[in-house]
């Protein structure tokens, strides 16, 4: 069942809100971080892009969701990180700039990720009813309003103005704090019924797939001899996906298709957060001897 004109409207605005203010936090020297630290930024991006819709399709399998349930859980596991994932990373000393750039270019990236995962979703679990609704150009349309235009006029007006920007950067990001929060309690109350009559499986499948997607990132970050600061970042960005983007996108097509996105939010921020205080201990040692490397190289010049 689409939703309502006047709800999918309210859903698109609150995502070009969110992404806005992304964006003027982000500058073109993060995107080009995939050139000069291209290790750190490879690995988030292979777990962002591969590893996190692949257990995705693992745990609505594994938790044998509805058709179409399933398919709002894999749109979850493609969408790009958030940029509540580089606030946690800043509290836990991860490595900030990383987890910037990831989630750049996870957000660019979307317009071709979110689709193909969509529709191969739609395929696999039979959802027949989404698969007829489903129109490739439609959806990379949505994704481009939704995530490429707010994101480019944010790093503009950053370029632009960049005294403003730093000014009201607290403002900008409370703005989006806000905007967020509004956006999933508004998912939640429209599909209330829905949530409840599958919370089980669904919290579940919701559950095991961050907790795993956190794991399995942060696992492979170190065996590929990443610091812990990097490995936290990664971890993080794969914890804390842009749900208002899952959100926004299935609801359009079709509200439960947002329900496993909903459910998501509401306690992603728990679980990273628990991560966050772990490693923000774990970190402070590497935290502070690049903070006195920084301090030594700007004295000497």
């Amino acid at each position: 069942m689409e939703a309502s004109p006047l709800a999918t409207g309210a859903l698109a605005v609150g995502l070009a809100i969110i992404m806005f203010s992304l964006g003027t936090s982000l500058k073109v020297a993060d995107f080009r971080r995939v050139v000069t630290a291209p290790r750190g930024v490879a690995v988030g991006m292979v777990n962002l892009a591969l590893v996190a819709p692949a257990l995705a399709f693992a745990m609505a399998e594994l938790f044998d969701l509805e058709p179409i349930l399933a398919a709002g859980l894999v749109l979850l596991g493609a969408a790009p990180g958030g940029a509540l994932a580089n606030l946690l990373t800043h509290f836990a000393r991860g490595d900030t700039a990383l987890s910037i750039t990831m989630t750049g270019v996870s957000s660019a990236a979307s317009v071709v990720t979110v689709p193909l995962y969509l529709g191969l979703a739609a395929e696999v679990f039979g959802a027949e009813d989404l698969a007829d609704e489903l129109s490739m150009p439609r959806i990379v349309a949505r994704v481009l309003i939704g995530i490429a235009l707010p994101l480019s006029a944010g790093m503009w007006l950053a370029a632009r103005r960049p005294d403003w920007v730093a000014a009201h950067a607290l403002h900008i990001r409370n703005t989006a704090i806000v905007t967020f929060a509004v956006v999933i309690v508004a998912a939640v109350a429209s599909q209330a019924g829905t949530v409840l009559d599958h919370l089980g499986p669904v919290f579940g499948a919701a559950l095991a797939l961050n907790l795993a997607a956190m794991t399995v990132s942060f696992t492979t970050a170190r065996l590929v001899k990443l610091d812990a600061r990097q490995s936290t970042a990664i971890a993080i960005e794969l914890g804390v996906h842009n749900a208002a983007l899952a959100v926004a996108i299935g609801a359009s097509l079709d509200e439960e298709l947002a329900v496993p996105a909903a459910v998501y939010s509401s306690f992603m921020l728990v679980t990273a957060g628990i991560f966050a205080r772990v490693m923000y201990r774990r970190n402070a040692p590497d935290y502070a001897s690049q903070a006195e490397s920084s301090s030594s190289a700007s004295g000497l010049t």
